[in-house]
């Protein structure tokens, strides 16, 4: 199912011209149009899914191994000398296109690229807290 006003419906169904690297029944892999490094690419399912929360569990699995395949080609085609691989739910996350999609990264040394956060410390009662909170989730 496609939403008639979601642009990377429009896009993954080929209504809308992208510079896309690769296609099969499921994905459209397209080159991003505000690239974060050159070379960054986004993955499309052609089937409309919210965000990883929404997402058909088969879909998910066939994302992650399309990202595999197409960092691993493409690390040798740009030459680059990493990969981040970002996907993000909800507008406080990062999400500015409510189609799930997966942002990959080519990331070159001294490429100055922001992916980076404030690492933080897990502390004993914050740890316990979520143990417990998941323990009492799963009854």
């Amino acid at each position: 199912m496609q939403d008639e006003n979601c642009i990377f419906c429009k896009i993954a169904a080929g209504e809308i011209p992208s510079a896309t690297l690769y296609e099969d029944e499921d994905f459209r892999v397209i080159l991003d149009l505000g690239p974060a490094s050159k070379g960054h690419a986004l993955i499309l399912p052609k089937e409309h899914y919210r965000n990883l929360f929404d997402l058909d569990e088969e879909i998910a699995a066939k994302a992650m191994i399309l990202a595999k395949k197409m960092i691993c080609v493409m690390k040798e085609v740009l030459g680059c000398d990493g990969y981040n691989v970002v996907q993000n739910n909800e507008e406080v996350a990062g999400q500015t296109v409510f189609h799930f999609h997966m942002h990959l990264i080519p990331r070159y040394k001294d490429d100055n690229v922001g992916l980076e956060w404030n690492v933080g410390s897990l502390s004993d009662e914050d740890k316990e807290d979520i143990l417990n909170k998941l323990r009492e989730y799963r009854g």
